[in-house]
């Protein structure tokens, strides 16, 4: 990043006149990058966003991607910086302004996630996943996108991971074969998900092993399952808690990934590899 702001001052002093402009409102506009794009920029300036690809071509970057990337790879909000932040959400939020509020909770159910990947259930749910023969992931029709979501992240660590919800009937696949050894399901409960329950039911009757990710105030019994994480009451009952879901599902399947260790790191270079070769194949 110290290179790129450098260039920037470089061009700032001897760049022709689009240069100058393009490489001054870089400099003084970096925290706001992340959220521009060649256009948006291009527009601000009365330039064509041909004039600002070439400026970034000749900076050493593929286009603005590439220097989003190295922003968020490089520049850290301080301490002092992040208590600042803190301090006027939570003065914003005490004052009752809505969005404050609500990013005040999503925080801390943030929170409440990061305090649960340190406890004991947590290991034990990412031995499961880790090692299991095979994981199957089902939830609401609704919930399905969040699902599949899961389902690719963990295929970086490993092999045999599908997804299953309720349309068509598709959880009566997990039955239809006599020997389920080592084999996991992984349910993600929302308040719409009645068959929730009888499935946790069934699939440990036939021998799975279950993981249950659900809101904390739902009632679960605890041998419906062999290991729950978890989530966050919702704001109100009749909504589903999704950014606490999602940050789950996330640190779920990165703390597979780490487990997983070199292999995973292996499988995601061999994958990269592959979508390459489609990708070259696709442009001939």
């Amino acid at each position: 990043m110290e290179d790129f702001v450098h260039k920037l001052r470089q061009y700032a002093k001897t760049g022709t006149p689009a240069e100058r402009r393009i490489a001054k409102y870089f400099t003084e506009h970096l925290n706001d990058l992340p959220f521009e794009t060649a256009a948006s920029v291009a527009d601000r300036l009365d330039l064509s966003p041909m004039t600002v690809g070439r400026f970034l071509r000749a900076l050493g970057y593929q286009g603005l991607d590439s220097v989003k990337v190295e922003i968020r790879e490089t520049v850290t909000t301080s301490p002092a910086q992040l208590q600042s932040a803190m301090t006027e959400l939570h003065e914003d939020a005490a004052e009752g302004k809505p969005l404050a509020v609500l990013v005040a909770e999503q925080i801390q159910a943030l929170h409440h996630i990061y305090h649960l990947t340190a406890q004991p259930n947590w290991a034990e749910a990412v031995g499961l996943i880790s090692t299991a023969r095979e994981v199957s992931i089902a939830t609401h029709a609704r919930l399905s996108s969040l699902a599949n979501h899961f389902c690719q992240r963990l295929t970086q660590a490993r092999d045999g991971v599908r997804t299953l919800d309720s349309a068509d009937n598709r959880f009566a696949e997990l039955f239809a074969r006599l020997a389920v050894d080592d084999a996991l399901l992984v349910i993600i409960d929302c308040r719409r998900f009645a068959k929730a329950r009888l499935l946790a039911r069934t699939a440990r009757r036939y021998g799975y092993k279950v993981v249950l990710i659900s809101p904390q105030q739902a009632d679960w019994m605890a041998d419906q399952s062999n290991v729950m994480l978890p989530l966050p009451a919702a704001r109100a009952p009749d909504l589903d808690n999704l950014p606490p879901l999602i940050a789950l599902l996330d640190c779920l399947s990165e703390s597979v990934i780490l487990e997983v260790g070199e292999e995973a790191a292996l499988r995601r270079r061999r994958m990269m590899e592959f979508a390459t070769v489609l990708g070259e194949a696709a442009n001939h």
